[in-house]
């Protein structure tokens, strides 16, 4: 019988999909747009509708980007699960880390097709500085790529576990 890890892996993805599109959709019953709620002193979730990419990229571009952005995030989810379907039952981390940014993906993706723009909603600050909002797929996606690094360094290559040079 062929080895079905992936599936679990599959189901990472989904629980980040799920989590994402309640998280927003409290978001977007419960606070009004632009106005923050302060969770904590650096922490406040306010609303706001992301056209753009990461950190409001072509934010303003007229409309196009919502389906170049879409067609990005099919394609890459397409690859992140063949990916994942391939892996080995050893390699986790790398799992775990694909499994976590096609999640976030997938969770942005439907904003865009269902909404035409992305819910953010958290919104850390220290004083008057604030970084971008984000919501609970961009953080799997943060947290993917940062466990794909991770891995990057803790897998041996072919050469290093032979000893070869």
């Amino acid at each position: 019988m062929p080895e079905r890890r992936f599936l679990w892996w599959y189901g990472l993805a989904l629980v980040v999909v799920v989590l994402d599109q309640l998280t927003k959709g409290l978001a977007q019953q419960h606070l009004l747009y632009g106005r923050p709620v302060e969770i904590l002193p650096v922490l406040n979730f306010t609303l706001y509708y992301n056209t753009g990419a990461a950190f409001s990229f072509l934010d303003d571009a007229g409309g196009w980007q919502r389906y170049f952005f879409s067609v990005i995030a099919i394609v890459i989810s397409g690859v992140l699960a063949v990916w994942l379907y391939r892996l080995r039952g050893a390699q986790s981390l790398l799992a775990a880390s694909l499994a976590l940014i096609l999640g976030g993906a997938l969770g942005n993706l439907w904003d865009r097709l269902v909404l035409g723009h992305v819910v953010d909603f958290i919104s850390v600050h220290y004083g008057n500085s604030y970084f971008p909002a984000f919501n609970i797929a961009d953080s799997a996606i943060t947290v993917g790529a940062a466990l794909m690094i991770l891995d990057s360094f803790l897998t041996k290559t072919p050469e290093e576990a032979t000893g070869d040079s």
